[in-house]
């Protein structure tokens, strides 16, 4: 069994920068992901611009360049993959974590690799980096498991010539059904709320508004799915139940961290949003030994940590993580992330 003072859940950035930060602090130091490096900005849409400029995405002083003024998914996931090779990161893609036992100084985590074959790890701090994607806000309604369901878009060619639903109307949902109708497809939106989100990119909203109000984009607000079928969708709207032809669904509802995953480490969860108990100024759960990192620290306010504050977690974390095993980093300041992002906190 590997021996690291360090093993992270998750490679993504957040978890990438405590990789480079725990190696800069002469620990010995792991990343786990159960899918590939940096897996969640992978299953971004296609064709997806990030809303922010590139370096403010930037971990471990490696400068990001990019050919416009904001980078894409593709210049992310290059930047990234350099970075990993720069530090020569220990990246173990496709290991998935089951369960993890033990106690500070001397934890057991269990995960499968690629191959279905048990693979365990033994560290001295463990740290929580898993991000949120992979687990999507579900439905809940009849017809939710069929095929045609997905709660992720990635382009628009498969739905061409196509009645798609698109649930929500933030930003994933905004940019879907746009794409969905450039390219062919026939777009109806279904939104809980009175219109279109405020939080959506301020280029994005006003184009859908105008698709709605020429009516190139039906859409139902103040509504909600009450049952899927095979070829067609039942909802309820101010007006009463309507049921509209239906080829796919796209429910774009939101994501939310593996809380079930957390309690089982025994990390307590505020009542409401979920947000983990952790010292604001090392990230150590109330765990000892456990730490977290990135966007698992929001519960289910996912819209508070992005990639632009979380990759200073990684600083936090090295330095009390060296401190206590007794190795040299340098100084950090006393809050590197907003205060206002972890009411939780002590």
């Amino acid at each position: 069994m590997e021996m690291f003072d360090v093993l992270i859940l998750g490679a993504g950035p957040s978890g990438l920068a405590c990789a480079i930060e725990c190696q800069r602090g002469g620990l010995r130091a792991a990343a786990l992901d159960k899918g590939c490096l940096c897996n969640s900005i992978y299953n971004y849409p296609a064709n997806m611009t990030f809303f922010t400029t590139p370096e403010l995405l930037e971990i471990g002083g490696i400068p990001f360049s990019c050919a416009q003024t904001k980078p894409t998914r593709m210049e992310a996931l290059e930047y990234y993959r350099r970075v990993a090779e720069h530090f020569r990161l220990d990246v173990r893609q496709y290991h998935a974590v089951s369960s993890c036992e033990g106690a500070d100084g001397n934890f057991v985590v269990h995960a499968m690799d690629r191959l279905g074959r048990a693979v365990d790890f033994a560290t001295r701090k463990l740290v929580i980096a898993s991000g949120y994607y992979d687990l999507p806000n579900e439905l809940g309604v009849p017809g939710e498991n069929l095929d045609k369901v997905t709660h992720y878009y990635r382009e628009p060619h498969p739905y061409y010539d196509s009645d798609v639903l698109v649930v929500g109307a933030k930003n994933s949902a905004a940019i879907a059904a746009l794409e969905l109708w450039r390219h062919g497809a026939r777009v109806t939106l279904v939104h809980r709320g009175t219109e279109v989100a405020s939080s959506v990119k301020y280029w994005i909203k006003p184009d859908l508004e105008n698709r709605i109000r020429n009516q190139e984009i039906a859409a139902y607000f103040k509504s909600s799915v009450k049952e899927i079928a095979p070829d067609s969708v039942q909802i309820s709207t101010p007006a009463g139940e309507k049921r509209i032809k239906n080829d796919f669904v796209l429910a774009m509802t939101g994501y939310h961290p593996d809380f079930t995953f957390l309690r089982a480490l025994g990390i307590e969860l505020a009542p409401g949003t979920a947000k983990p108990k952790v010292n604001l100024r090392t990230l150590e759960s109330n765990v000892p030994g456990i730490y977290l990192a990135g966007v698992v620290l929001a519960g289910f306010n996912t819209n508070e940590i992005f990639i632009e504050n979380g990759r200073f977690h990684g600083r936090q974390i090295a330095h009390d993580v060296a401190e206590k095993l007794g190795t040299a980093i340098a100084e950090v300041p006393e809050v590197a992330i907003p205060t206002a992002n972890l009411r939780n906190a002590e």
